[in-house]
């Protein structure tokens, strides 16, 4: 019975020809992209759209059983949820939680008292903070955690998005412990320090870029002419650390060393030197000098003029619901939670006012600087003691099971079982469990009472509704399209170039990445193709291997599930073809950089750096 339903991936099932297989492989892709992009489609009518398309050629064209077909949309579904969904819905929660309480607005004097310069924060925070996470939790939580700090500091919803999701490229590859790597490890057989040594001289490249855009990005030319040098020492201090981190010390922690390394770094740049003018939260600008003397004045201001919400502490929520670009739905993540902020500490002290700080004016006191960032920090705590290996490996025995997907029977054109039909479950050692612990102790800390954080939880879902639909129908397309073998037949048609593979093995990396969101799954994905393809070609497999995730990181803003995170995160839902629109020309030229580093790798020009 198993060995009747049992269906074989075709690679040219379109009249026996691979280019016109391939092409029409990529056309669910392609349709996804411009219904987004050009026809301005709701995200989710466009996922269904792309989806429904894929679930026909799997059917017709790559002759699927109609059973295995709907079987693999429903893993793709599944997935979604855990852990992707898990993840967004437990890292907003902890946000909505920080809003509901006065805690929140501390945080973003906290923040201001660092730099009130937009464009610093944007490289502390997003560049440097969300470094962090992805080097902990990865898969969606730097993006919505970063772009709620950044709107905390008093930047506008849109460019929080837009500013969170570049940021999240240079530290993608080494994200999440490593696991990208470690996936690649595990498909292509090459040992790990090689391929991690390989990254690490592809990846420190573009994190030297990343800040300049990011701060061209919030002011424009004005901003790079004035903040360059910063800029430039975080990406060289992240360059290099990771470089170091990679290729001499140990690979799971290498965002960790190369995030705490550039924030020391810009730290101790501020110390020595500042911009000539600072850009401050509402987008007023003064001279670096004159602005210690106007800290006071420009915070007692930023009370009632606030990008994030438009109001003070003491005016009616939602005074300022329409600030951010999208007019009512600007700051509809803070102003949804602050609309109840009165009542966040209904039977506990949740509402009190910080020590010290009677007022929002002037500096919080170090008490209240430690309770504004407590939730990042018992996030970070939590993560850490994860990955203590004792803990990680008893996480690893209760806490998560494999096995075969019901209804799937799938087998490679080379006869080998699809590996994308065995799913790994993690429940208790979930990147969204440890979330939902760390926000549970947010609410101890918090004094927040249990009702009121279950009801957050619950407004929390229904402001997801259509992003949990939109990542559902994403993940169901990536999956469809991978079991089916058209993802194999779109990369075999591209590894058929020879030796002009070079070119397009970094394109092959961007497509999954940006298929699936993920640069672990476009690794799992590909790595092995990656490698199949370098050995026909005479190329280094360790070179395209490496490539294919290297390169994979530049898609990962463009994927619509990270697009969905971003737009949920702060409160713009349906906004996701306005941040492909402003954020597809930095990708695909990221694109173009990276891939000619690895075309110059490929040659004797920069081979030397190849292990």
């Amino acid at each position: 019975m198993t060995t009747a339903a049992a269906f074989q991936q075709p690679l040219d099932p379109i009249a026996g020809s691979l280019a016109l297989s391939a092409i029409l492989a990529a056309l669910p892709l392609l349709i996804l992209f411009v219904l987004l992009g050009v026809f301005r489609m709701k995200a989710y009518q466009a996922a269904l759209i792309s989806l429904a398309l894929s679930i026909i050629l799997a059917i017709v064209g790559w002759k699927m059983p109609v059973g295995q077909v709907l079987s693999a949309t429903g893993l793709g579904a599944f997935y979604a949820i855990f852990p992707i969904l898990w993840i967004l819905i437990n890292a907003l929660w902890i946000y909505k939680l920080t809003v509901a309480t006065p805690w929140f607005e501390v945080l973003g004097r906290t923040i201001r008292s660092i730099s009130d310069d937009l464009r610093i924060l944007s490289i502390l925070i997003a560049f440097c903070f969300g470094a962090l996470l992805e080097s902990l939790a990865g898969f969606g939580a730097p993006v919505a955690i970063a772009a709620a700090m950044l709107m905390a500091a008093g930047m506008q919803p849109l460019k929080s998005a837009v500013v969170a999701l570049l940021a999240n490229t240079a530290p993608v590859a080494f994200g999440a412990m490593a696991a990208p790597i470690i996936a690649l490890n595990g498909v292509t057989g090459i040992p790990l320090q090689e391929l991690s040594s390989m990254t690490g001289r592809q990846t420190p490249f573009i994190a030297l870029v990343v800040p300049l855009i990011l701060v061209f990005l919030v002011d424009g030319k004005r901003g790079l002419r004035q903040t360059w040098p910063v800029a430039l020492v975080a990406g060289a201090a992240f360059g290099l650390a990771q470089f170091a981190a990679s290729n001499f010390f140990i690979v799971e922690l290498t965002d960790v060393v190369a995030a705490v390394v550039t924030v020391a770094a810009v730290l101790l740049m501020l110390r020595v030197w500042q911009p000539s003018e600072i850009i401050g939260m509402t987008g007023e600008t003064r001279e670096a000098e004159k602005a210690g003397e106007t800290a006071s004045v420009s915070e007692t201001e930023s009370v009632g003029t606030d990008t994030l919400t438009g109001s003070g502490r003491g005016s009616a929520p939602g005074a300022g619901a329409g600030a951010g670009t999208g007019g009512g739905a600007g700051g509809a993540t803070a102003v949804g939670a602050g609309a109840d902020g009165g009542r966040a500490g209904e039977g506990g002290e949740g509402d009190r006012a910080p020590s010290g700080t009677t007022s929002s004016t002037g500096r919080p006191s170090g008490h209240d600087v430690w309770m504004a960032i407590a939730p990042y920090l018992v996030i970070i705590v939590v993560f850490s003691i994860a990955q203590i290996p004792v803990v990680k490996t008893w996480l690893t025995s209760i806490g998560s099971t494999t096995f075969l997907w019901p209804g799937l029977d799938v087998t490679g054109n080379n006869g080998k079982p699809a590996a994308a039909q065995t799913l790994r479950f993690d429940h208790i050692r979930a990147t969204g469990t440890l979330l939902l612990f760390s926000g549970i102790i947010t609410m101890v800390l918090y004094r927040i009472a249990a009702s009121r954080g279950v009801r957050v939880y619950g407004e929390t879902l229904k402001q997801l509704r259509w992003t949990i639909l939109t990542v559902c129908s994403v993940l169901a397309l990536s999956f469809v399209m991978n079991l089916s073998g058209q993802t194999t037949t779109l990369g075999v048609a591209l590894a058929s170039a020879g030796g002009f593979f070079a070119l397009l093995s970094p394109l092959l990396g961007w497509i999954g990445v940006a298929l699936t969101g993920s640069d672990t799954s476009s690794n799992s994905l590909f790595g092995a193709l990656q490698v199949a393809a370098a050995n026909e070609t005479g190329l280094s497999p360790t070179l395209m291997a490496a490539a294919n995730s290297s390169a994979g990181v530049m898609g990962k803003m463009l994927s619509l599930q990270n697009l969905a995170i971003a737009s949920a995160a702060v409160g713009l839902e349906g906004a996701e073809g306005t941040l492909l629109r402003k954020l597809i020309g930095w990708s695909l030229g990221l694109l173009a950089f990276i891939t000619v580093l690895i075309w110059l790798q490929s040659t004797s020009v920069l081979g030397w750096m190849v292990p």
